[in-house]
């Protein structure tokens, strides 16, 4: 399954050393505006010590983790719904991603320039969200626009979707994101699938912050936004690259800062993941929490989810413990599933199909 997530921002928040640091690649990283004009993409692996634990177990040739892309969008500035600066390119970057990291800047430094000449995370928050919010507010105008022949003909659907609509366009209006508006009504869900809006995108607050905590009206306006938040020194984690886990316990830097992020992007988006094992391999498979046995096994193959008998699913610890799929069978840990079956993170799955 392909997850994408944009890192986003204002200029100079520390969206370009973020994406170093999270895929070690070399890209520009500059004390000016519009450093990164075309988006740098990079994949990383899902930290999962589980496939260690299990490839090791089974002595697995090949270890498989799961992989997210990440995306560095250059930074947004005031007027990028007209234009502005790199606007439009920004904002159709963005289109193109799964979930969005928001990065928002709460350190101080003189060297550094800032856009607006200060530092002020709430609104800054308010100018990208504003900007989204416009472009949002063009989309919901063109779809209008174009469903407006049907309304007139009194079409059910185009009426209905014309109600729909005119209550989001009116809660645009207000300064709230679409996802505020979908989650208030969640049977509209199903209108945001055609539009794609900018602010309907699950959203992480990164607070590029040298500070433990962060202030409290800060956090409650990312609770009323309804998004997750995490703390990070951006450039400390840059910095220790190159470190070893003792040097960087010694310097009192936090190691597992990245790993939140990318189990933080998987909690926003409802994913989990299942596994595979064996001699040949151990997989990581990403699915959308909910998924059916058959349906985890056309994430594998087509084939094993048109063809679908049964699944045989144990969790991995399970397996570990019993030390050999022949072990967990006879001490009847090995269960089997059939069509119905809710996948759960962690599963073990081997899928029988005809």
């Amino acid at each position: 399954m392909s997850l994408s997530v944009g890192i986003v921002g204002l200029p100079n928040v520390g969206k370009s050393t973020l994406f170093k640091v999270l895929t070690k690649i070399s890209i520009d990283i500059a004390n000016y505006p519009f450093c990164t004009i075309e988006p740098n993409k990079g994949v990383v692996q899902v930290p999962d010590d589980r496939i260690e634990k299990l490839a090791d177990c089974f002595k697995s040739q090949k270890k498989i983790p799961a992989i997210i892309e990440f995306v560095d969008i250059a930074g947004l500035i005031k007027g990028a719904s007209q234009g502005e600066g790199l606007g439009n390119q920004f904002l159709s970057h963005i289109r193109e991603t799964q979930a969005i990291v928001h990065i928002v800047r709460c350190f101080i430094n003189e060297k550094i320039i800032h856009v607006e000449k200060s530092v002020d995370p709430l609104r800054d928050i308010d100018i990208l969200n504003s900007e989204l919010i416009l472009k949002d507010l063009d989309t919901v105008n063109k779809r209008l626009e174009h469903i407006s022949k049907d309304v007139r003909r009194q079409d059910k659907k185009a009426m209905a979707e014309h109600d729909i609509l005119k209550q989001l366009k009116n809660s645009l209006n207000q300064g709230k994101l679409a996802s505020q508006f979908f989650n208030e009504t969640p049977q509209t869900w199903e209108i945001n699938f055609e539009l794609q809006l900018l602010t309907s995108k699950p959203t992480i607050y990164l607070l590029n912050s040298d500070l433990s905590e962060a202030p409290a009206p800060l956090l409650e306006k990312i609770k009323n936004l309804g998004g997750s938040y995490l703390i990070m020194n951006i450039q400390e984690a840059l910095d220790a690259l190159d470190l070893s886990e003792d040097e960087k316990k010694e310097l009192g830097i936090k190691s597992n800062a990245l790993s939140d992020l990318i189990r933080k992007a998987y909690e926003i988006l409802g994913l989990i993941t299942f596994l595979t094992t064996g001699a040949d391999e151990t997989r990581a498979w990403t699915i959308k929490r909910g998924m059916t046995a058959p349906q985890a096994g056309g994430v594998i193959h087509s084939d094993f989810e048109a063809k679908f008998i049964k699944a045989e699913v144990i969790q991995w610890n399970k397996l570990l413990e019993a030390g050999t799929y022949t072990e967990a069978i006879s001490r009847g840990w090995v269960r089997t599933e059939g069509r119905n079956y809710i996948v759960q993170d962690g599963d073990v799955i081997e899928i029988k199909h005809n």
